[in-house]
């Protein structure tokens, strides 16, 4: 597998499953993560999953990340507040999709605004964890097209 594609979660995307399941539902995070797995290892591509609580963890993890080929990215409540992480993700300069289980612009005001999107590739903002299978194919493709 030559191709390597991130998936990386922030904080309290640990708590899928429990948290606000009315919101985003009922599957946990490791079976996210496996699943995302499963769709690029079956088209001979790599994919390695983190996700952390702390800033300083994701960033940190990112910059040993670099030579990867593709970022999917869920950036949680970082998402409004964090221009470290979104530094980090120019500093590894690697084409990225940013995921949103829920319709951010259906919540809260300060949730409509994101330090990510005008650098991603694309958003998928709203699909549930459908959200994160869309930015899987997307990844896949882009990366057989390049």
């Amino acid at each position: 597998m030559s191709k390597k594609i991130l998936l990386l979660n922030g904080p309290n995307l640990n708590l899928l499953g429990t948290r606000e399941t009315n919101i985003y539902g009922t599957a946990t995070l490791p079976v996210i993560e496996q699943k995302i797995i499963d769709i690029v290892q079956h088209q001979q591509i790599e994919c390695e999953a983190f996700q952390s609580n702390s800033e300083g963890g994701l960033i940190d993890w990112l910059h040993t990340q670099q030579g990867s080929d593709f970022l999917i990215l869920n950036p949680g409540a970082y998402t409004h507040t964090s221009v470290a992480l979104r530094d980090a993700v120019l500093g590894i300069n690697i084409p990225f999709i940013e995921v949103h289980i829920s319709n951010v612009f259906k919540r809260e005001p300060f949730r409509h605004h994101s330090y990510f999107s005008d650098i991603a590739i694309g958003s998928v903002i709203g699909l549930g964890l459908c959200g994160y299978e869309v930015a899987a194919r997307y990844a896949i493709d882009y990366l057989q097209r390049s």
